[in-house]
């Protein structure tokens, strides 16, 4: 039994997905900054990012393939109990 359809309603390509969605489902790059220098153990639990860790500070830089993926890597973090101070997307290479 097929739905039935909304006016305006958009109807899904079944052929292939157009460029304007794989553009949409583009991975990006995040730096995530939190409180504290990780060592070796804390550092382990992101063996998935390249991490920096400063004065007082850790980065994680990680290429994310959706949103999904960056909540899942802010949820580890919480349950860490890990002080988020910053959080930015890098800018993507022009193109």
């Amino acid at each position: 039994m097929t739905p039935a359809r909304l006016p305006g309603m958009l109807t899904p390509s079944v052929k292939g997905v157009s460029a304007a969605r794989r553009k949409l489902v583009q991975s990006r790059t995040y730096e995530i900054t939190f409180a504290g220098q990780a060592g070796a153990v804390l550092r382990s639990e992101f063996d998935d990012c390249d991490i920096s860790v400063g004065p007082g500070t850790t980065t994680l830089r990680a290429e994310l393939p959706d949103q999904g993926a960056l909540q899942g890597l802010l949820q580890r973090l919480a349950g860490l109990r890990l002080e988020l101070i910053h959080l930015h997307m890098v800018a993507p290479p022009s193109e």
